[in-house]
């Protein structure tokens, strides 16, 4: 029986907190593993600035924000390199405030793991685009980057129904929107992923960064449930002990919710952030983080709504068995 396809997951995906000192630090990850990332997405854990990405492939200083559907800005002050181990700043408050507490989210592009990022102009006119997963994505990423101003768009596998036209923003709270322009009604294959031909994925002359995952088993999925209306809540069998989760309520208005393994990190005390907004962290007890998964602990519509469809994206921090057939342990 195959367990996982990565024993490590440090490897590929690593979270880091660090505080930041006004300056122009180099920032070491923490894990037993050298990583150079190819994405990096930090929040000011203290203060209401804004969720910062950065990638490889539109390179060092390029910055988007999560939260607004601003375009792409270069911003020298910001991120100025993907290092062997970490990643460099500048001094801009967003990522380097003095005695300020941040996060950083940071990935490796690789198709062992299963992520491939992928930029592209827009031609108004439905076309495919390629890949690097030789696997169907089941989870993709759209964001216009020069061009008109855009939101970010999700596509998840398991949030769309043949034909596969169902997308949700990340920088709002609205709920899954059934629209043909954004992905022309097609799924993606192990090659080629095709946009339509509405703005949000494909306008005229405009460029777009796509970042596309397939899960990977023992290190990534990418997936729904239901909730049950109960403070015993949901649980979600995810197969590995997360490092990073988001949720959102896809059949209503309510935010989205991300946590991870480094900030507090005792159940059920883990402090979330919000993508879609620029807030600084919140306390609320709202879920477990286990070893195989994860358990909801309250009855609220913003994660545990009685019969309310609920997506998911986690990152692993260790698969519940590895390769060998040994078992982690639980937090």
């Amino acid at each position: 029986m195959a367990y996982t396809t990565i024993d490590n997951p440090e490897l590929y995906f690593q979270v880091k907190l660090y505080t930041g000192d006004g300056s122009t630090p180099s920032i070491t990850l923490d894990g037993d593993e050298d990583m150079q990332p190819d994405v990096v997405w930090i929040k000011n854990r203290d203060a209401t600035d804004s969720h910062c990405i950065f990638d490889a492939v539109r390179g060092a200083t390029e910055v988007l924000h999560v939260d607004t559907s601003a375009l792409e800005a270069t911003d020298a002050d910001t991120l100025t390199s993907f290092d062997s181990d970490g990643f460099a700043l500048g001094a801009d408050d967003k990522v380097n405030t003095n005695t300020e507490n941040y996060v950083a989210w940071c990935w490796k592009e690789s198709a062992t793991a299963g992520f491939d990022i992928v930029t592209a102009t827009g031609t108004g006119s439905a076309h495919t685009i390629a890949h690097s997963l030789s696997a169907v994505p089941h989870l993709m990423i759209s964001k216009e980057k020069s061009g008109s101003i855009n939101d970010w768009r999700m596509y998840n596998h398991k949030n769309t129904s043949a034909p596969e036209t169902d997308s949700i923003i990340i920088n709002e709270t609205s709920g899954t929107e059934d629209n043909a322009t954004h992905w022309n009604d097609t799924a993606p294959t192990s090659s080629v992923f095709t946009v339509g031909t509405g703005s949000v994925t494909n306008r005229t002359d405009s460029t777009y960064v796509y970042y596309l995952w397939t899960e990977k088993q023992g290190f990534s999925k990418f997936g729904e449930y239901t909730g049950n209306g109960n403070a015993d809540g949901t649980y979600v069998h995810l197969g590995f002990r997360p490092a990073f989760l988001i949720l959102k309520r896809t059949d209503g208005t309510q935010g989205w919710l991300m946590w991870d393994n480094k900030r507090l990190g005792y159940n059920p005390d883990n402090n979330h952030l919000q993508p879609h907004d620029n807030d600084a962290f919140g306390t609320a007890d709202t879920l477990d983080l286990l070893s195989n998964g994860f358990k909801i602990r309250e009855s609220g519509a913003g994660t545990n709504g009685s019969g309310n469809t609920y997506i998911y994206t986690a990152f692993a921090e260790v698969p519940f068995v590895n390769s060998n057939g040994v078992p982690c342990n639980a937090r």
